[in-house]
């Protein structure tokens, strides 16, 4: 900047009780000079000046006004030697104001900066969205079938599928296959209840008259020397020379099981 002074401040703080009281005793033309050299001070960020320097500010063409000029130096300034015994003028209280404020402007700036540097860390990022999936879609008879029965357990993709496979063997409409599966296992206890893809792979739709092939199967087994002791949701439970079995009762093979030794074997 070629060793130019810049001021920073531009507005002058004057305590005015203070500036009446001490310069109560000038003349209008001294408090004049006074303030004008206050200014000229603090635009040159309180730094000494000369007397020379003073009586031009002043524009003085007189003795008088140099006159003048030289009290208010004298009374309010302090005069002091510098390099080749050069002597200038400073005044205390402009000299510490300065100092003040630029301290304090340094501090603010320096905050800001910090501050600044701070925000552009936290500056949160822009959020990119997240791609939709695409949502799946059922088949329309199956999504028909699947909200027409009650408590449809396990999974309804894998359904689906094993409803495509044996949509060609059901040859009776929707809400028929939908009241059958409803039969079925109406009083049985969820964790009995097959999952849906096993009840459709196994076309238990076509067991429709649950109830009497219960019936019937007793009948066989008891007819093939079985006693029947138990019916539980899912299976019959049976009892022959000392021995238990059960039949699963969605099986349509009605496959014979041997509980203490896991054999099976067809009625």
């Amino acid at each position: 900047m070629d060793g130019k002074e810049i001021n920073k401040f531009h507005a002058l703080q004057l305590f005015t009780d203070t500036f009446a009281a001490e310069t109560v005793h000038l003349t209008n033309e001294q408090v004049g000079i006074y303030i004008r050299l206050l200014c000229f001070a603090w635009t040159k960020n309180a730094k000494p000046f000369t007397t020379e320097s003073a009586y031009r500010i002043c524009q003085c063409q007189s003795k008088e006004c140099e006159g003048n000029v030289y009290k208010i130096l004298d009374e309010f300034f302090k005069l002091e030697s510098f390099l080749n015994n050069i002597e200038k003028w400073t005044h205390k209280r402009l000299v510490q104001e300065h100092e003040y404020l630029t301290a304090k402007y340094k501090k603010r700036s320096e905050a800001g900066k910090k501050g600044g540097l701070a925000r552009s860390k936290n500056v949160a990022p822009i959020p990119i969205p997240s791609p939709i999936p695409n949502r799946y879609i059922y088949d329309a008879g199956f999504e028909k079938l699947w909200n027409l029965v009650n408590k449809p357990r396990g999974s309804k993709k894998k359904a689906e599928e094993i409803f495509a496979k044996v949509i060609q063997f059901i040859d009776i409409p929707l809400e028929d296959v939908a009241e059958i599966y409803n039969t079925q296992i109406d009083g049985i206890e969820t964790k009995f209840v097959p999952h849906f893809t096993t009840w459709l792979s196994q076309h238990r739709w076509e067991n429709n008259d649950f109830a009497q092939e219960t019936v019937s199967i007793i009948k066989k087994m008891e007819n093939l020397g079985y006693i029947h002791i138990d019916t539980q949701p899912r299976f019959n439970y049976f009892k022959k020379d000392g021995k238990e079995y059960k039949i699963d009762r969605y099986d349509k093979n009605h496959i014979i099981q041997d509980i203490d030794e896991g054999n099976s074997k067809n009625i």
